[in-house]
């Protein structure tokens, strides 16, 4: 019996482990159009996402970004992961982070091309 009990208890105490690491994993990707991030950026602060748009830069200070049709815009980090796609319509998945001072900004973990129109 207290065999039973000691097993029972080592297994609870496993799958509580389980749960709790897988928790802690992180949250789901959602995928996000521009617009949305650009007029409610709060709402997906520190949460992997999937969004699109095409590749910009400016040099002085160098920095890149993803845009669409209506110019909302999404700047990109790595730079030298997203460099090589200047000028093409990618999708990107990463974590987003905005702040009042530093605005929208996505840490990339994907970067793909898109087929051309």
């Amino acid at each position: 019996m207290k065999s039973l009990q000691k097993r029972l208890g080592l297994m609870v105490a496993m799958l509580l482990m389980v749960t709790l690491v897988s928790g802690c994993r992180g949250q789901l990707t959602v995928t996000v159009p521009l617009p949305m991030l650009v007029n409610n950026p709060a709402a997906f602060d520190d949460r992997q996402i999937v969004t699109q748009g095409v590749v910009r830069h400016f040099n002085d200070p160098l920095h890149y970004w993803i845009e669409d049709e209506q110019l909302n815009r999404v700047e990109i980090f790595l730079h030298q992961e997203i460099a090589p796609y200047l000028d093409e319509s990618v999708e990107v998945e990463g974590q987003f982070h905005f702040s009042p001072n530093e605005g929208r900004r996505l840490t990339l973990t994907r970067v793909d091309q898109l087929p051309g129109e």
